[in-house]
């Protein structure tokens, strides 16, 4: 079961202009960056109509879009309840556009937001974290490992570092880590360019886990920063090897 900190961003009340959609997106989003996981049971239909601040029949069109999907699947009886059964795909083309659309500068920012962000983070996490946010962080850094495909990787990735944010006890730099993630892990992940390492990955999270866990901020600082670096690198150069084919394709 997702813990309090990781429901209150993905159960977070949404602006009332925001309707079924809205919520389908939320909790598809919770479900792509491994904060929802499959065969995990959703808060029931009231309690996710009071905590998104949309009415049952709002919530039930969402569910149901979902369920069309194949994303979830609702349950009777005593044990039943709605739950997440599949995790969605990326999607390819729409994952290629946004390489094509982007420019360098742009995701070189995206990159220079996201170092600040998670600086912040492994200072705070550094203060305040606990023993037990040092486990749970350790075993989230493994699962990299484990997981046997990009589709696994993209959100252990991610719910590594949306855990670190938890750990830093600060709602606001959550909620713009889980923001940060939902606009890049997929991308770092796709097939189209070279993903990272999940081994090379896993080991550069173990050893901020160290740092965090021995109160050492300077070094988890450079640590995260390199990390986010090389990760920039990766997208910039997908970036442009998509753009080279797609304009030598053009001119031919």
């Amino acid at each position: 079961m997702a813990s309090t900190a990781v429901q209150s961003q993905i159960y977070r009340s949404l602006p009332e202009t925001e309707r079924a959609e809205a919520v389908a997106e939320r909790i598809l989003k919770g479900i792509a960056l491994g904060l929802l996981k499959v065969g995990e049971r959703l808060p029931s239909e009231a309690a996710l109509s009071d905590m998104f601040g949309v009415g049952l029949l709002t919530l039930r069109e969402a569910l149901a879009g979902l369920r069309e999907q194949g994303i979830v699947e609702t349950r009777r009886g005593r044990s039943g309840g709605t739950f997440v059964v599949r995790q969605p795909s990326p999607q390819t083309d729409v994952i290629r556009e946004w390489f094509l659309s982007t420019s360098v500068s742009e995701i070189r920012d995206i990159g220079d937001e996201h170092i600040a962000i998670a600086a912040a983070t492994v200072r705070l996490a550094c203060e305040r974290a606990v023993p037990h946010d040092f486990d749970r962080l350790h075993d989230l850094a493994e699962a990299l490992v484990l997981a046997g495909t990009p589709e696994e990787r993209a959100p252990a990735d991610a719910r590594f570092h949306f855990e670190l944010a938890v750990a830093a006890q600060s709602p606001r730099l959550t909620a713009a880590e889980m923001r940060l993630q939902e606009e890049t892990v997929q991308l770092l992940w796709s097939p189209l360019g070279v993903p990272p390492d999940p081994e090379a990955a896993a080991a550069e999270h173990l050893e901020l886990v160290q740092a965090v866990a021995q109160d050492q901020p300077e070094t988890a600082q450079k640590l995260v920063h390199a990390h986010i670096k090389r990760n920039i690198f990766r997208l910039i150069d997908t970036k442009l090897t998509l753009s080279y084919t797609a304009n030598s394709q053009s001119g031919q």
